[in-house]
């Protein structure tokens, strides 16, 4: 019997630290869920927090975060002495380090919440000075309240005794997620939202992140996490009853409830959140179904162990539902820009879960119960809005919370990193109107015949139209009007220099440079730029919220022309960016005045 002991506790071992890397594996989910729905010259800035919370806030929680929650669950139990050495007693004793990494991988989901939050604005110092004390002392104080057998929300704790009963949060649905949404609400409002989300009237305009789907591949990493939060507390190993068969199990029955029903809550979830967006908006919305997806894993971890297969299906139909509406009323109501929605996945999700077990709890309803989880919710609430408040305003005196305006419009990789995320782009995200106003490209307007272009000039006759090989293909050549022959170009000038600059289609270039140098005209200057003229804006959406593009990504090729025509120079990128549509772009020829080669010195036409 007793190597079956010590076969359980080595199994048990084992599968502890196989959960602890299983949640661990959540942080790439959370840095590419959030990363994805911040624009691109923040996405580095995104990540390298995400990278810090968890390299700091592990030397943090193991030098002080362990100890102090062992403490806030002594001071809050009655007949529990204080005991500061035992408190700290991990530090010394190997065989305690595993349970420290169970704890430690908890304690990190929670700081790492934020990060989400306070996107694209927040100092990466204030964030790291909020991580370590979210890790050091905010997230374990609530987890001494509530886990470990004693604390004030414990059925030994005060409260507790207080009410009858102790407070049923199986793997952190408040603990771990109210707490980090909270804690990322409070941040977004103190620091503040980000330049043009909000206009001078209040009205909120979407800033859409840059990748959707890093957003949802982030979240199905968090998803295959989660099974370690919920499934992986519930796996216990004990050893069989020695008159029988001798041999180690698992239970079976609980845990393939906690299983089911996390698996239940995280499709319902995601469901209810489609259903919402689908209704209010028209169209399903894939942000929010991933948003609703974890808004029902998040509601039932606290619940997973305790209620029936169809109340799971509630509790994440319910939070895969409120996701899209707490979330605007966050913004529309609140004013508080909370970039990933932070508060309605985590922060609402894990408080409506945590609250309802009772109301499904499999073993029958307890009014008792009930008034813990809301006790212990409001406990919960309280201390994280009040310590986070004091947090960030200790940060705010001593480095500041956010960036200068500067720094915010260059983006945060580059103000706080000095680096970019996608360092072969030369352009930025789509810019996006954020004033309210309305969408005017030269004063004119363009109701009465769409068909109209709005740069001052009309669409081509039906004999100027592409030529088609009959297939209804374009040929990508310009129209010809006199049996086969290009008309040519008159472009009369006395300069003996000419600068040939032409604003073209980003997929034409390949071509126009390959038609510049057929012709001899190898050397150009090429710039991502954006811009406006005949070619329509668009709309779109982001997480419900309507927005504008008036600005489309073009690519400027400045040549400068004088041992050969202008002309061949200009119809050589004109027929290779021709394509017939609105948007194809525009040559110009500009006289230069003079030139001068820096390595030779030569000037005018042998410089160029």
């Amino acid at each position: 019997m007793a190597s079956l002991i010590e076969l359980a506790s080595s199994v048990q071992t084992v599968w502890t630290l196989v959960v602890c890397f299983l949640i661990f594996f959540m942080q790439p989910g959370f840095a590419l869920l959030e990363a994805g729905q911040v624009r691109a010259k923040n996405a580095a800035n995104v990540v390298m927090k995400n990278m810090m919370d968890w390299a700091l806030g592990v030397i943090v929680f193991f030098l002080i975060g362990n100890a102090i929650y062992a403490l806030a669950g002594m001071i809050t139990t009655e007949g529990v002495a204080v005991d500061v050495n035992a408190a700290f007693a991990y530090i010394g004793d190997p065989s305690a380090y595993v349970g420290w990494l169970f704890g430690a991988v908890f304690a990190m989901t929670a700081a790492t919440i934020v990060s989400g939050a306070v996107a694209e604005r927040m100092k990466f110092s204030a964030y790291v000075f909020t991580a370590i004390c979210l890790t050091a002392f905010i997230y374990p104080v609530i987890g001494g309240f509530a886990w470990g057998g004693t604390g004030l929300l414990s059925s030994a704790g005060y409260l507790g005794q207080a009410i009858g009963a102790g407070y049923e949060d199986f793997a952190g649905a408040t603990v771990v997620h109210m707490l980090g949404g909270l804690a990322g609400l409070v941040a977004a409002y103190m620091v503040g939202p980000r330049t043009g989300r909000f206009d001078a009237d209040g009205n909120p305009h979407p800033i859409p992140g840059h990748s959707v789907v890093f957003a949802v591949i982030g979240t199905f990493i968090l998803a295959f996490g989660w099974y370690g939060f919920n499934v992986g507390t519930q796996a216990v190993v004990s050893v069989g009853d020695a008159t029988e068969l001798a041999g180690v199990a698992v239970n079976g029955a609980d845990l393939g409830r906690v299983a089911l029903n996390t698996t239940l809550a995280m499709g319902i979830g995601a469901v209810g959140s489609t259903l919402v967006t689908t209704f209010r908006e028209g169209k399903p919305d894939p942000l929010f179904a991933a948003n609703g997806l974890l808004a029902g894993l998040v509601a039932i971890t606290g619940a997973c162990f305790h209620v029936t297969w169809w109340g799971a299906l509630i509790i994440g139909l319910i939070g895969g539902i409120q996701t899209p509406i707490v979330h605007r009323w966050v913004v529309n109501n609140l004013k508080i820009d909370d970039v990933c929605g932070v508060f309605a996945v985590h922060g609402s999700a894990g408080a409506i879960g945590t609250i309802l077990i009772p109301v499904f709890a499999a073993d029958g309803f307890g009014a008792a119960q009930l008034a813990m989880q809301v006790a212990g919710v409001i406990v919960i609430a309280v201390w994280t809005i009040v310590t986070m408040a004091v947090i960030l305003t200790i940060a705010d005196s001593i480095w500041g919370l956010r960036v200068d305006e500067d720094e915010e419009e260059m983006g945060l990789d580059q103000g706080e990193h000095g680096i970019a995320a996608y360092p072969e782009f030369g352009g930025e995200e789509a810019t996006v109107r954020a004033d309210g106003g309305d969408l005017r490209t030269d004063g004119g307007d363009t109701d009465d015949d769409p068909e109209l272009v709005t740069d001052g000039g009309v669409d081509l006759p039906e004999d100027k139209r592409p030529v088609t090989d009959g297939s209804g293909g374009r040929t990508d050549k310009r129209p010809v009007t006199d049996g086969g022959e290009d008309e040519g170009l008159d472009l009369e000038s006395d300069a003996e220099i000419e600068l040939v600059m032409s604003v073209i289609r980003p997929d034409r270039l390949s071509e126009v440079k390959t038609a510049l140098a057929e012709i001899g005209a190898p050397s150009l200057t090429v710039t991502n730029v954006s811009g406006r003229g005949s070619q329509p804006a668009k709309t779109g959406q982001w997480r419900g919220e309507e927005y504008t593009v008036d600005l489309h990504q073009k690519v400027k090729i400045e040549c400068v022309v004088a041992d050969i025509p202008t002309e061949d120079v200009v119809e050589a990128i004109a027929d290779a960016a021709h394509t017939g549509e609105k948007g194809d772009g525009k040559v110009f020829v500009i006289p230069v005045s003079d030139a001068y080669q820096v390595r030779t010195g030569k000037t005018g036409p042998d410089a160029v």
